[in-house]
């Protein structure tokens, strides 16, 4: 059985907010989470982008460096890695096994998301780890990565409207949540965001009596290069936001120097320049075509990803789809433009908005689209692009969407754009 049918049995439970049920499970596995250092990321969006620039990093520096992001792109052991390499299938299953026993045995039910964070936790202390990077899955005070009581550090990457039904539909409630992570006296690492989340943040910061640190974004010196405090680095990833994402990074690894980790200037450079992100402002090859990917799933990566298109110059063809749960118009008003063409196709195996009303919503947003047209399936619509377009191809909306496309579809990944 693959790791990512292992975990299939728990999706009937959800999203189900909450620290009790992994506290309980983990205490059979002597507390994991209190036996390794970690540094905590929350925020929006750009929070894997952090993740993985600390990670490379710190492994270039030569730490044993564990990494748990989510959600997964093409396999479900991608979220846990050791110096970025994915845990093997048989670790995983291993302690999946383990888990599953105490499940059984005490009844617990786990959300998919909590069996995958304690295998994380699991794992990282029994590789014994010098330092785990966390990425929080949804929100924050009520995740499930947030059961450590004294991270090294807590990063706030960005603040925006993203999983409202969860979350909250105003920027003070989302902060809230978010600002749930800060533990007491753990230094906080934060993004420029909106004056009420910062409000919100500085007032739990003070009551936690946590020293702070406002982030401004790096300087682009050239191309692909960057400025930060000094620090003169390469920058990779692609897009205006990885200036903001990468002076996070550095902004925490400075932090870590003085708390005494060995981290010179040339692993810091190194491994900003080794640091890969996969589905994230990606440029591919599909049939001899080169075609940008994208998982901008609500309104602040939309209007990242659109921010990045105009920088080309070039008329767009999208290939969308969406959750049903996502903010169709927000995004839609972010990325669209006069004379783009819109495929609209489903997200496959998720709660995917119907193509049709979605077709309908673009060309009520944006009457001057060339084109918009709904797909039964990703492939018809990626076939008709190919065929019968010198547009910029880009697929986006949705994570499993693009998760679905390199899983199914042997890419081979470009280094620059056309």
């Amino acid at each position: 059985m693959s790791t990512n049918s292992l975990l299939e049995p728990f999706e009937r439970f959800g999203i189900n907010l909450g620290l009790d049920r992994i506290k309980h499970l983990l205490q059979n596995f002597d507390n994991p989470h209190d036996q390794v250092p970690i540094i905590h990321v929350g925020g929006t969006n750009g929070k894997g982008s952090v993740c993985a620039y600390l990670s490379s990093i710190l492994t270039e520096a030569g730490y044993q460096v564990g990494r748990y992001t989510s959600p997964y792109l093409i396999d479900q052991t991608e979220s846990i890695c050791i110096n970025n390499q994915p845990i093997s299938e048989a670790d995983f299953t291993t302690i999946f096994n383990q888990i599953k026993t105490i499940i059984e045995c005490q009844k617990i039910s786990l959300t998919k998301f909590e069996v995958l964070t304690a295998i994380a936790w699991i794992y990282f202390a029994q590789q014994k780890v010098d330092i785990a990077i966390l990425e929080v899955g949804l929100g924050g005070r009520l995740d499930a990565t947030n059961i450590c009581d004294h991270p090294l550090v807590t990063v706030i990457t960005s603040i925006s409207r993203d999983h409202c039904q969860e979350l909250g539909s105003k920027l003070t409630d989302i902060a809230y949540e978010k600002a749930g992570i800060f533990k007491l006296g753990s230094p906080a690492i934060i993004a420029q965001i909106p004056l009420e989340a910062q409000q919100v943040m500085e007032a739990r910061l003070q009551a936690l009596n946590c020293p702070i640190t406002w982030v401004k974004s790096a300087i682009k010196s050239q191309e692909n290069w960057a400025i930060y405090d000094h620090i003169h680095y390469p920058l990779p990833l692609l897009g205006e936001i990885q200036l903001s994402n990468s002076a996070l990074a550095i902004e925490t690894i400075k932090l870590l120097q003085q708390k005494g980790w060995n981290i010179p200037l040339t692993a810091i450079q190194k491994g900003m320049e080794k640091t890969q992100w996969l589905g994230r402002l990606q440029w591919i090859q599909w049939q001899d075509k080169t075609i940008l990917i994208d998982g901008a799933h609500n309104q602040a990566s939309a209007q990242a990803l659109r921010q990045y298109i105009e920088s080309l110059n070039q008329p767009v063809t999208w290939i969308i789809g969406l959750l049903s749960t996502k903010e169709h118009e927000e995004i839609f008003q972010a990325l669209f433009r006069p004379d783009d063409t819109v495929y609209l196709v489903p997200v496959p195996d998720e709660k995917t908005a119907n193509p049709e009303k979605l077709s309908e919503l673009a060309i009520q947003l944006c009457p001057e689209l060339k084109n918009s047209q709904a797909f039964s399936s990703l492939w018809i619509a990626l076939e008709t692009a190919v065929q019968h377009t010198d547009h910029l191809i880009v697929l986006s909306g949705s994570l499993y969407l693009v998760g679905y496309f390199l899983r199914k579809n042997n890419a081979i990944f470009s280094e620059d754009c056309p």
